[in-house]
């Protein structure tokens, strides 16, 4: 079966002496590993294409009893070059699309996430300057998109309240500790977390946080994911993030 959709590519890896294997996010078929053949020679067709965090429409041959598909061609749908030579944006993205690969799996569509991640990695590549704070931003999206979303616990009049617990157990959120998988969040992550749930306004990616307060919730929502998605691990691409950061003296 010959397939075409948008795809947005969470990896590529050498094969041989001459192609790439990338895993691709297909807004019709989810997840998808695919071959290129020859995609390492200069003068290749998809030297270009198979970047981290690059938005494309792919056609692809798809067998059922292979686990790996044959790339046929691709083509920009967004060309993000800032994406390539912005180290900064280099490494959020990378972290983005590690932890989508992990959440979904093989063949899982979710075509709702597929045009977040979509539209995520636009604002990424077209801003300025991005803020780590959007790593948690797009954590806690993307739970919601899984259908694992967090939510206020209203019994406890949460939403008042400028600091409360991140409830693991029963994803709620609210101003009372609930099951031994509870954290204390601080005022600024809990209140960070209460706002989002309730705008998608992108000033608040602009909180100012205290030192390693942000690193702890984006640890937090990890351990939330993890919890809640069997076979999570820990991301490589965070350990970029912290060396991009905080380069060796």
């Amino acid at each position: 079966m010959i397939i075409k959709t948008e795809a947005i590519v969470l990896r590529a890896v050498q094969y041989g002496e001459t192609s790439l294997i990338a895993t691709l996010f297909t807004r019709s078929n989810g997840i998808q590993a695919v071959i290129a053949k020859g995609a390492r020679r200069p003068k290749s067709k998809f030297s270009a294409f198979l970047v981290t965090g690059q938005v494309l429409e792919v056609i692809f041959y798809h067998k059922s009893t292979r686990a790996v598909q044959t790339l046929s061609d691709a083509a920009y749908i967004l060309k993000l070059d800032n994406l390539r030579v912005h180290m900064h944006k280099l490494a959020i993205s990378s972290i983005i699309m590690e932890l989508v690969n992990q959440i979904l799996h093989e063949n899982e569509v979710n075509e709702s996430l597929f045009v977040f991640i979509k539209k995520m990695l636009k604002w990424i590549n077209d801003q300025q300057e991005v803020s780590k704070s959007v790593i948690p931003y797009v954590q806690l999206r993307v739970i919601d998109k899984i259908g694992i979303g967090l939510q206020f616990d209203e019994t406890n009049g949460s939403y008042d309240s400028d600091k409360g617990y991140m409830n693991i157990e029963t994803g709620t959120l609210s101003a009372y500790s609930t099951g031994s998988e509870s954290i204390l969040l601080t005022s600024s992550q809990f209140t960070f977390i209460r706002d989002l749930l309730h705008s998608n306004n992108s000033e608040l990616l602009e909180k100012k946080f205290l030192k390693n307060e942000l690193s702890e919730l984006i640890e937090y929502l990890d351990r939330y994911i993890r919890y809640h998605v069997e076979g999570v691990k820990p991301r490589r691409s965070d350990k970029i993030f912290d060396t991009i950061l905080n380069p060796p003296l």
